[in-house]
């Protein structure tokens, strides 16, 4: 059984920082991982994704608009973890945030950052970010 757990959100004052972690079980090896966010009433929105290199071929990373420069995606100690450093918040970043796994996603931002890339789930974390 696939299971991915997030952990590390919490409370933070506009203009600090988190670290999101998020670690995979039950499956060889996931082709990518992301982070997607979701806040009341909105869309899940595609946040930041990371494509695991193989083969001789770098990682891949991808970001949307909205967090690029301030967000970093990486692989984490182990195989299928990655995490989320997440600085400079503000009060629009507060969210529950999912971690995403896929088995056989396409390459390009679009889908990278898109749910439909991807087969697995976490519960999510919630991240509040106070003005």
């Amino acid at each position: 059984q696939v299971q991915l757990v997030e952990s590390g959100g919490g409370s933070v004052q506009a203009g600090g920082s988190l670290r999101l972690s998020c670690e995979g079980s039950g499956y060889t090896r996931f082709k990518s991982m992301a982070w997607f966010r979701q806040a009341p009433g909105e869309e899940r929105e595609g946040v930041a994704a990371f494509y695991f290199g193989s083969g001789g071929s770098s990682d891949i990373t991808y970001y949307s608009r909205s967090v690029q420069g301030r967000f970093t995606i990486s692989q984490g100690n182990a195989k299928n973890s990655v995490y989320l450093q997440m600085n400079s918040l503000k009060p629009e970043d507060g969210a529950r945030y999912y971690c995403a796994a896929g088995v056989n996603p396409n390459y390009g931002p679009l889908p990278a950052l898109s749910p439909d890339s991807y087969n697995y789930w976490g519960q999510g974390t919630q991240v509040t970010v106070s003005s």
